[in-house]
């Protein structure tokens, strides 16, 4: 994941000055890049989509969760917020719990699972892929079976079926389509976010949790003319 440290020792210190969006002027190449070439979203016209690149075994996406949330709240109407898992850090389980996020997306209990994952994987360590007391990496790492188990406990879904779907076609083909987007998207760190397949914030040239919505709500307005 790359360094985005400085950005979230900011949000975990709670710095999230109010910045007027008039007083800043958004760059490209400085504050986001352009998608080259742009990406389809499969949205109707008219609708804008907001996507965080992210994973639920790095630990930067876990700080940054409730200012995704927030970012999800501030959108306009005309905007749909979308999470796209990346894979790139098998070291950190990546690949699993992408695979996680799909199958629950199947199952209908993505969205209501979806801090538990994190919780599970950063606070009670149900899922933890480093432990939580001597911070050293788990060993063995986390498995579907885990993962299994945990959304039996805590979404009532049969292991068996979250196994069986976890391996289906639609999960395979959605993982596949996931890594080739994360590529077009050039995201090399997470967390990342993209909007409506044209532009990648530049994450580490933001200074709060304010400007960081304010430049999406800018690039939202981009494409709603």
């Amino acid at each position: 994941m790359k360094a985005v440290v400085s950005f979230v020792c900011l949000l975990l210190l709670g710095f999230s000055p109010y910045v007027s969006a008039d007083a800043v002027a958004w760059t490209e190449g400085v504050n986001y890049v352009l998608v080259q070439p742009a990406q389809p979203t499969g949205l109707p016209p008219g609708k804008v989509e907001v996507t965080e690149v992210f994973n639920y075994g790095c630990p930067y996406c876990n700080a940054f969760a409730p200012t995704a949330d927030a970012l999800k709240a501030s959108l306009p109407a005309n905007a749909q917020m979308d999470y796209l898992p990346a894979s790139f850090s098998p070291a950190e389980d990546f690949p699993l719990f992408q695979r996680a996020y799909y199958t629950a997306l199947a199952l209908g209990v993505a969205q209501q699972m979806h801090q538990a994952m994190f919780d599970a994987v950063w606070k009670t360590g149900e899922l933890a892929v480093i432990n939580l007391r001597t911070n050293q990496p788990r060993n063995p790492p986390p498995s579907l079976a885990d993962v299994a188990a945990f959304y039996q406990k805590h979404a009532g879904i049969p292991a068996a079926k979250f196994i069986a779907t976890a391996n289906s076609f639609w999960v395979d083909s959605k993982i596949r389509n996931a890594d080739a987007l994360v590529r077009a998207y050039a995201v090399d760190g997470t967390p990342d976010i993209i909007v409506n397949g044209k532009y990648r914030v530049n994450m580490q040239s933001v200074r709060s949790n304010n400007e960081l919505i304010q430049l999406v709500d800018w690039l939202v307005k981009q494409e709603s003319h």
